[in-house]
């Protein structure tokens, strides 16, 4: 069972590559609010992965975040998870991000537990609705 209170962290660095200019989420040469929400997704993952059963995963759901400040390309930045509600297969997690001046972006995060292989079967089944 995942406890309220786990916690994930993930960092790196803001390179070219992780700019809204470079995926096209902008034109100018800051940390990217796609790659922003990435690194919350993947501290939510850490906090909650410890406590996965055999064959569980969790797949994302829901994200409300803002994203409040700009973080130039060499800088640090970091996404902290802490988990607030559980129920059931539900998760939801509370998500910050940083740079090292401070906050960059918050919000809330859900994802739900799923058996991995049922989740992938079901997928997978969507191609045969289109071939007919």
């Amino acid at each position: 069972m995942i406890p309220v209170g786990a916690k994930g962290h993930v960092d790196g660095v803001v390179t070219p590559e992780l700019t809204a200019a470079a995926i096209g989420s902008g034109t100018v040469e800051v940390f990217a609010t796609p790659y922003m929400i990435a690194a919350m997704e993947n501290a939510s993952c850490e906090a909650i992965r410890p406590y996965y059963e055999a064959g569980e995963n969790s797949v994302g759901t829901k994200l409300e975040v803002t994203h409040d400040a700009a973080t130039p390309v060499g800088m640090k930045y970091w996404a902290e998870a802490e988990v607030i509600e559980v129920d059931r297969r539900r998760v939801v997690l509370k998500v910050t991000a940083y740079d090292e001046t401070g906050p960059i972006g918050g919000g809330l995060h859900e994802r739900f537990i799923i058996q991995s292989e049922k989740f992938l079967a079901k997928a997978e089944a969507k191609k045969a609705q289109i071939q007919g």
